[in-house]
């Protein structure tokens, strides 16, 4: 299609180019702009249906989206910007430069200025930043024919329609009504006789990510945010929901790899800056490593003893580090499904100490069988094996109990991963290893 979209560019046959457009998802633009210059955007972009050319605007990348808003006439970008919803106007806004932010407000009429710059206000990542205020409000006293031509005539104009929230007279929040009840309904009927007042609601300054949470675990399409008062200000739907989980994930792998998280994608952060945001945690990992340098040094009279010794120091902190990597990524994964909590430690603890003791005699008989095979050395054979249950057990404990200690101390759990894991249970295998082989070897 992209192809044929060139060809017809280059010819010049605008019409073919509409005609070629119409009907195509508004999720595919993005990958389509990203194979023509930019001039050809900027005519395929006003070529698009009017329907599919907002919700279009709104999946493009900010660099994309500053792009067009400078092709695009005052005119045509009042256009773009009366038809997307207000959250994703918000969005914008705190993504582009100055001068394109004013070209933005200026297109803006009074009353939607006022509510762009209250909406801008709430916290960062809290729920009043993520919010949509376009939805629809019914009266209790209203009937379901009165609610079904409301529901006509603001249908164009909000995010989702599916659920309706029905407001007292100082719009404070009383119950929500679905679609499908208003439609089943039998005329007459009231919009208070169906509407379900036992519903999820959400505060104006809840974090973002337990409302995504939310979500998935009552199942809704679209949540209702009030203030303080109980009134209904605005509402956060299952796309901005997806959109914060991704956002969370994409931190939480970073965090777990020792990296500063960065609010732009791998291509778009300069070199400079994906240095930055990893030298820090790396210095610190190094530094920590020293210790376990330290440890070693002082066993001298060990290597002397047994020179092999050395050669098992590799397998005996990779197999420690593994085994933490992989309780605290399961206990980790936990916390953020909220299907382990704090309460649970000591529970979550005796389950990974059991796992490790299965783990720790597997892992104990197969290398005392290679020891004695390959060394035929039966100290050496001990001190490998009682060296391995001693560091599992260890890291098992470690990889469970730092997660939850951080949840605890309200810090993210995924720092508590891989590399710091790793680090920590490196300096304890050592210091193990070696007070084995000198109570073994009687150095």
């Amino acid at each position: 299609m992209v192809e044929k979209l060139q060809k017809l560019l280059e010819e010049k046959k605008y019409s073919d180019v509409h005609e070629l457009l119409e009907g195509i998802n508004s999720a595919d633009i993005p990958s389509i702009f990203e194979e023509l210059d930019e001039e050809q955007i900027v005519i395929v972009y006003r070529l698009l249906p009017k329907d599919v050319a907002a919700d279009a605007f709104v999946e493009l990348d900010s660099d994309m989206q500053e792009k067009l808003i400078n092709a695009l006439t005052d005119t045509e970008l009042k256009s773009v910007l009366d038809d997307i919803f207000m959250d994703d106007t918000v969005d914008l806004i705190e993504e582009m430069p100055a001068n394109v932010v004013k070209r933005i407000l200026r297109a803006q009429n009074p009353a939607d200025r006022k509510l762009i710059n209250e909406l801008l206000k709430y916290p960062e990542d809290s729920a009043g930043s993520i919010m949509t205020t376009e939805f629809i409000d019914l009266k209790e006293n209203m009937t379901v024919e009165e609610a079904i031509d409301k529901i006509r005539k603001m249908g164009d104009d909000v995010e989702s329609i599916y659920t309706c929230y029905v407001l007292t007279m100082t719009r404070k929040l009383v119950g929500i009504v679905s679609l499908k009840d208003i439609i089943l309904a039998k005329n007459g009927v009231f919009v208070k006789d169906i509407m379900d007042t036992n519903f999820v609601k959400i505060s104006t300054l809840e974090d973002q990510e337990e409302v995504a949470k939310k979500f998935d675990k009552y199942d809704e399409t679209s949540i209702p945010v009030v203030d303080n008062e109980n009134r209904l200000v605005g509402i956060v739907t299952i796309d901005d929901a997806i959109d914060v989980l991704q956002e969370e994930v994409n931190e939480d792998f970073e965090k777990m790899a020792a990296i500063t998280p960065s609010e732009d994608t791998y291509f778009k952060t300069s070199v400079f800056k994906h240095a930055r945001n990893r030298i820090l945690w790396l210095l610190v990992l190094m530094i920590s490593s020293t210790f376990t340098g330290t440890i070693i040094t002082n066993y001298e009279n060990a290597f002397a003893a047994i020179p092999i010794l050395v050669a098992f120091i590799p397998m005996l902190m990779d197999t420690g580090g593994n085994c933490g990597s992989q309780s605290s990524t399961l206990i980790i994964r936990g916390l953020a499904n909220d299907e382990i909590h704090f309460k649970d430690i000591f529970k979550v603890w005796w389950k990974e100490i059991r796992v490790a003791v299965l783990v720790g005699i597997a892992l104990f008989a197969f290398n005392f069988v290679r020891i004695i095979i390959q060394y035929n050395n039966m100290k050496l054979a001990f001190i490998v094996g009682f060296t391995l249950l001693g560091t599992i057990t260890i890291a098992k404990s470690l990889g469970c109990l730092l997660p939850m200690l951080a949840k605890k101390l309200k810090l993210d759990p995924a720092i508590m991963a891989a590399p710091i894991i790793s680090t920590i249970v490196d300096a304890c295998s050592v210091l193990i290893y070696f007070n084995i082989a000198v109570v073994i070897l009687g150095i």
